[in-house]
């Protein structure tokens, strides 16, 4: 079994509860809360995918 690669899980959940904030401005009608997620969602997921970049090149992947 592969060792977990703890930054990157943080990343996940961050965007998996991002979206959970999408659903849940959606159900409150909040257009404020909306864009705030969606915003959210694309700097959590960017991060992630920066940082998975770097972890790649570095070999630590």
């Amino acid at each position: 079994m592969k060792k977990i690669k703890w930054p990157l899980l943080a990343f996940a959940i961050g965007a998996a509860l991002c979206m959970m904030g999408i659903g849940v401005a959606v159900a409150e009608r909040s257009i404020l809360g909306i864009t705030a997620s969606i915003f959210a969602l694309i700097f959590v997921m960017g991060f992630g995918f920066k940082t998975k970049k770097k972890m790649r090149e570095n070999g630590l992947l």
